[in-house]
């Protein structure tokens, strides 16, 4: 299978390495800030942004779960969680009443808001105050298309402009 394909020079080597384990530590990094100073996790926040840049501010289950990486298993209980919380609603479908929408409510709106500072403060020491020098518009559509190769690769879309 690796006929004909040359060995990983030294550099390669160790952005494969670093990459592996960048790809393990940072987002448990992010998780455990917002988990400590705002008791809200990694995928709840990351569920309650993809609601706040989504038309109406809802999404169906399954696309969230797809914008979050998650299974829809796994998106349904962070729904949930955070529909218990009054931060979302769960409704029907208008298209096919077979589905179901995850809509972000005003509570939720204000919540993300209000984790937004520690979420951004924490992706700039742990990733972006890393990136000084580089140039950020390669290295962004060099992830992206690391990050769209391969099953099950679909990048989630999103509005443009700053966002929470």
């Amino acid at each position: 299978m690796t006929a004909g394909l040359p060995p990983l020079n030294n550099a390669e080597e160790a952005v494969v390495r670093a990459l592996g384990r960048a790809i393990i530590v940072v987002p448990r990094a992010l998780d455990a800030d917002l988990t400590r100073e705002q008791r809200l996790s990694i995928n709840e926040y990351a569920a309650l942004m993809h609601l706040s840049e989504a038309p109406d501010r809802r999404m169906r289950m399954n696309e969230l779960a797809t914008a979050c990486d998650l299974s829809l298993s796994g998106m349904t209980r962070i729904v949930t969680r955070l529909e218990q919380q009054g931060f979302v609603q769960r409704i029907r479908c208008a298209e096919d009443a077979r589905g179901w929408n995850a809509v972000l409510t005003g509570a939720g709106l204000a919540r993300l808001e209000a984790a937004y500072p520690t979420h951004l403060a924490s992706v700039r020491r742990h990733i972006v105050d890393h990136l000084d020098g580089l140039d950020l518009a390669r290295l962004a559509d060099a992830l992206r298309r690391l990050a769209t190769t391969g099953p099950g690769a679909e990048e989630p879309t999103r509005k443009p402009g700053p966002n929470p």
